[in-house]
């Protein structure tokens, strides 16, 4: 049992690392499979399918890559593939079951390869493809058999390659319902009949095809089943040949496309009368076909036949000698019942006035990128031409006098939509006439400065994109849609002379803001288009947008396309994502507040200096930096005094008449500086009192009352101060004049309190023995 255990832990452990070794060289081949339901690993260089594909991927593109083959364990993991992109490879070989886990696929392209034949076991299990590309590989044929017979709900099917050739009874069977079939078989030269006949509807076939005779066959098989034929790279230049196409007069197809097809001046009475048969014709297209001819057609065309054909689409058609193509007499019964005309691209410099009258029933007409000049267009626009006439594109013309043409197009009472874009009109007129009922126009990229009264009243929406415009000031009172987009506008056009306007587009202008009574004033706006822009992202202007709900609903791809261009804001930015500052928004209030507040602030340092003397602490800092500079002692011989006598003012008499006369009377007699005799005049008071401690060899500070509120003192006490700890000496004698209580010395006179705590001073005693012995030790301090 527990060998048993031992071997299934081992079994798991090593199907765990399988999974996780071949899921890494998923993530290794192709980096996007990761955690990801879309896969694209085209383009990559892959030799073989990657490993460890997984059942949460739903579109795999291996494109472009050298796969040469399909394994069956490649695919078989994917059971949730909708989508197979395997186009532009070298796949020649499929395993016939590689496909078998794929019942989900709706979508596979094995285009460009290069399979040599077709296996319907490839496809037996893709019971959900609808949409299948072999085009481009090297089959010959699709097999004896049909490859689709188990593709019930096959809608696109696209196959054929240079190489194929054979199409045989049987190869469409289990086909009932296809959107689209496109076959290439440019060089097919057997046809079996019936072949296309099990598929009982085509929505849209495509055949590239040369031979007429193979053409001819399929069409007999499609009679009935297509409804929009489009026949490639076919040439029509023998009139025998066309005999065997009169089959499609029998065709219940409702449009014929031709492309890249070949015409001639004999072939084109052939075709046009087989078309005339076709009972539910109505729409025929030709497009970048190459006619040679000048419409010199010999036979005349009977037009009594088709009462369906009402869409004629003609877009690049070559005509070499297009200059000297006739007037199309032979067609002009043709054209009766034509609804729809485009004819675009084809060198067109003219259309006849007869050609123009016949088309009774035209209501649109596309003659844009051709020739038509401003004359031309009077003659092809001549009266009675095209009187039913609703929808005009002469775009990327000749038209170069906006006057002319809109003289030339005033009969057309019908006429509700003119594009007359890309054309060079320069300078227009002040006043122009116009068709009456004119609701739309569009003078978009026609070099036009500005726009006048030659516009008309009537219009509903007015195009003037791509032009120079620097302002619009027209009244347009009927104007809903107005363009402006690549003009230089600066601002938005004003609201009232077009008051029910609801869509405005002025994107890429010069628009640097707009206003909340701007917007406003579009009451009726449901779309404003003012992105690419350069903003200048202004307070007035953010504070509108970012608190205006209504943004949102109106501006057409707001925030994403609306950037600021402003010193204010970081260049590029969204403008909804900017948020200015208090002080951007407000700089003269805010400039204003803070001169205020540096106001208050200098008031309150003032009057902080004023009450804790922080003046005075300056002045003495200065003084002490002055002292600090000088020589710590000064010479002997610069010693001029025994002491230098600190005292206030009222008690100058103590001073004057009691000590002075005492002390320099004595013998020896001491030699004392006093402020009111020895300082010298004109000198700074401060540097009195240095020079003057400097030069005494003792320091004497009377103290009293009077002294502690002396501003002067204070400076002495401080410079003796100095020079007691400087040289660390004895320098400053203290006398007690009266008692003074600790209390009443100021804060600022810490070192007086130090020096009282630290040093020994004398007291002015009231008897005179006591006075005696004071000056005894006066004396004695003075002299030590």
């Amino acid at each position: 049992m527990m060998a048993t255990y031992t071997w299934q832990v081992l079994a798991l452990y090593m199907v765990l690392a399988a999974n996780l070794s071949e899921q890494q060289a998923l993530k290794q081949a192709c980096p996007s499979c990761d955690a990801s339901q879309l896969c694209n690993c085209s383009s990559m260089g892959l030799d073989f399918i990657p490993p460890g594909l997984t059942p949460k991927i739903t579109l795999l593109n291996l494109a472009h890559n050298r796969i040469k083959r399909i394994q069956s364990q490649d695919l078989q993991q994917a059971v949730n593939l909708r989508a197979l992109l395997l186009q532009s490879n070298q796949i020649s070989s499929i395993d016939e079951d590689s496909f078998q886990s794929l019942a989900k696929l709706e979508l596979l392209d094995m285009s460009n390869n290069s399979l040599a034949h077709l296996s319907p076991l490839w496809f037996r299990h893709l019971f959900s493809l609808q949409h299948l590309h072999l085009q481009g590989n090297s089959y010959r044929d699709l097999g004896q058999s049909s490859p689709f017979s188990s593709l019930g709900n096959l809608s696109s099917l696209h196959l054929g390659n240079p190489r194929f050739s054979v199409i045989r009874q049987g190869n469409f069977e289990g086909i009932e319902l296809l959107h689209k079939l496109w076959i290439d078989g440019s060089n097919l030269s057997q046809y079996e009949q019936g072949s296309l006949k099990s598929i009982k509807a085509i929505n849209h076939m495509i055949i590239n095809i040369r031979s007429i005779n193979i053409f001819s066959e399929i069409v007999k098989d499609c009679l009935h089943s297509v409804t929009w034929l489009e026949v490639r790279r076919i040439a029509f230049t023998i009139t025998a040949e066309m005999q065997v196409l009169r089959v499609m007069s029998s065709s219940f197809a409702k449009k014929i496309s031709f492309r890249q097809t070949l015409l001639t001046d004999a072939t084109v009475p052939e075709i046009v009368s087989i078309l005339e048969g076709m009972p539910k014709l109505v729409e025929l297209e030709l497009i970048d076909c190459r006619l040679l001819g000048t419409g010199q057609w010999k036979m005349q065309i009977q037009a009594n036949q088709s009462q369906t054909l009402r869409v004629l689409t003609i877009k690049n058609l070559s005509i070499e000698e297009f200059y000297l193509f006739t007037d199309l007499t032979a067609v002009e019964d043709l054209l009766s019942l034509f609804t729809r005309v485009t004819v675009q691209n084809t060198k067109v410099f003219l259309v006849p006035c007869r050609i123009s009258q016949n088309l009774l029933s035209l209501e649109y007409l596309d003659l844009s990128a051709n020739l038509i000049g401003d004359q031309s267009l009077k003659h092809s626009a001549c009266q009675g031409g095209w009187p039913s006439l609703q929808t005009l594109n002469l775009s990327q013309n000749s038209l170069s006098d906006l006057e002319i043409t809109s003289k030339s197009l005033s009969h057309l009472r019908n006429l509700i939509v003119l594009d007359i874009s890309q054309n060079n009109f320069g300078e227009i007129p002040d006043a122009c006439t116009w068709p009456k009922h004119l609701k739309y126009l569009n003078l978009s990229s026609t070099q036009i400065p500005k726009v006048t009264k030659c516009i008309p009243l009537s219009l509903e929406v007015l195009d003037v994109s791509g032009n120079n415009l620097q302002e619009f000031g027209l009244q347009l009172s009927n104007l809903k849609e107005l363009y402006l987009t690549r003009n230089q506008l600066k601002t938005l056009p004003g609201a009232a002379p077009i008051p029910n306007l609801v869509a405005l587009s002025v994107r890429r202008n010069k628009l640097n803001s707009f206003s909340k009574e701007e917007f406003e004033s579009f009451r009726r706006m449901e779309l404003l288009d003012a992105s690419d822009n350069h903003f200048i992202c202004s307070c007035e202007f953010l504070s509108f947008i970012q608190h205006e709900a209504r943004l949102a609903q109106v501006l057409v791809g707001w925030p994403d396309k609306y950037v600021c261009d402003s010193p204010l804001a970081v260049r590029g930015a969204q403008v909804g994502a900017v948020h200015l500052s208090l002080m951007e928004c407000h700089r003269s209030l805010m400039v204003s507040l803070i001169c205020v507040l540096m106001f208050l602030v200098i008031l309150l340092l003032v009057a902080v200096g004023y009450k804790y003397h922080v003046v005075w602490y300056l002045r003495m800092t200065w003084a002490w930096l002055q002292a600090k500079r000088k020589p710590k002692r000064a010479p002997p011989k610069d010693v001029t005094y025994d002491a230098f006598v600190s005292y206030s003012e009222n008690d100058s008499e103590w001073v004057e008449n009691t000590m002075v006369r005492e002390l320099e009377q004595a013998c020896p007699p001491f030699r004392l500086c006093l402020h009111k005799r020895d300082f010298v005049p004109g000198k700074w008071i401060v540097d009195n009192i240095i020079d003057s401690i400097e030069k005494s060899r003792k320091t004497l500070f009377v103290l009293s009352e009077h002294f502690v509120q002396s501003e002067w003192c204070k400076y002495e006490l401080d410079f003796s101060h100095f020079r007691l700890f400087d040289e660390n000496n004895d320098a400053a004698i203290l006398v007690l004049l009266e008692p003074i209580q600790s209390q009443a010395i100021p804060k600022r006179f810490c070192k007086l309190r130090k020096i009282m705590n630290t040093k020994t001073y004398l007291e002015w005693p009231a008897g005179e023995e006591q006075q005696q012995m004071f000056w005894f030790n006066i004396k004695i301090a003075l002299r030590s």
